[in-house]
């Protein structure tokens, strides 16, 4: 005689934590990939489906909305960066703004951030988004000109957001409007003049 058991087998928590993470993962690097690629104009959830591999009815289980999923994906370009500390402030802006301007020409973040800037225009989702991202590459600057204040090499009074525009807006302005390149020379002159005038 053959017995059957009416106990259904269960899968451990931490093995189906473990393979929603996978899939979150798959689903985030491909859509980041996407956009790099094309932009948020030509994103679509099919094509993420097709290639990370994992079913539409799963991705939008997670991302209710294609913005859902494009906003999460674009939350990947506001990773930490690193603060130096070289002991005196020209040191630390000038590693800070080397490092920039050598990943400005070739970093994910630098082809998708464009078409982020255009639909934030129309979206407050998208322009909460890029003040995020903003904020982010402008945070280790704020931090060593803070520094300095503290060690009496800026003043007190020193209005931080200026300088901060000051020695990023050149790099960007050359990225995406001038289309020049970014040089060392260049990245150079731009600490030098502003510093200078401080």
């Amino acid at each position: 005689m053959v017995t059957t058991s009416n106990k259904s087998e269960r899968v451990p928590s931490d093995k189906v934590n473990s393979r929603v993470e996978r899939s979150r993962h798959t689903v985030l690097t491909t859509a980041f990939e996407l956009l790099s690629e094309g932009g948020v104009a030509s994103f679509t959830v099919d094509e993420v489906a097709r290639r990370s591999g994992v079913a539409k009815t799963t991705i939008y289980r997670h991302w209710p909305t294609r913005e859902a999923l494009v906003i999460d994906a674009c939350s990947r370009m506001i990773a930490e960066q690193e603060t130096p500390d070289t002991g005196s402030l020209e040191g630390d802006v000038t590693a800070i703004l080397m490092e920039i301007a050598h990943l400005l020409p070739t970093a994910n973040w630098s082809f998708v951030l464009p078409s982020i800037v255009d639909t934030a225009e129309r979206n407050p989702e998208f322009a909460e988004i890029h003040s995020r991202i903003q904020r982010g590459h402008a945070a280790p600057l704020r931090e060593v000109l803070q520094r300095a204040v503290g060690r009496g090499e800026l003043s007190a009074h020193a209005d931080v957001s200026t300088i901060v525009a000051a020695l990023l807006g050149p790099l960007f302005y050359r990225r995406w409007f001038s289309r020049e390149p970014i040089d060392d020379p260049f990245v150079k002159a731009i600490i030098k003049r502003v510093l200078t005038s401080l």
